[in-house]
């Protein structure tokens, strides 16, 4: 796979209550990625860029809401996740601070 392309595919990791709590319980990181991502490349892209093991990855595409401000009518915008299941002992810190 292109190099250029796997630093790409991955556009920020969610850090919410929920993720967190799937983080835990199933050793699973959440982030969002580029609508036209495929799977090998979410693996591939974590794989380079947190030098951990993948061991599986489940994807979510979540249309965006439609949403009012006064009279006009708008919509958030659609949202790929990708759920990523790491080895057994393979953790990601992103509280850690990059060296």
């Amino acid at each position: 796979m292109n190099q250029d392309r796997l630093m790409q595919v991955i556009l920020a990791p969610i850090v919410s209550e929920k993720s967190t709590f799937i983080a835990e319980k199933n050793e699973h990181v959440a982030f969002r990625v580029v609508p036209s991502a495929t799977k090998p490349e979410i693996k591939a892209a974590v794989e380079l860029l947190f030098k951990v093991e993948v061991d599986a990855v489940r994807v979510l595409n979540r249309k965006g809401k439609a949403k009012r401000a006064g009279k006009r009518m708008g919509k958030r915008s659609d949202v790929r996740i990708a759920y990523v299941a790491l080895k057994q002992g393979q953790e990601i810190h992103f509280d850690e601070e990059v060296k």
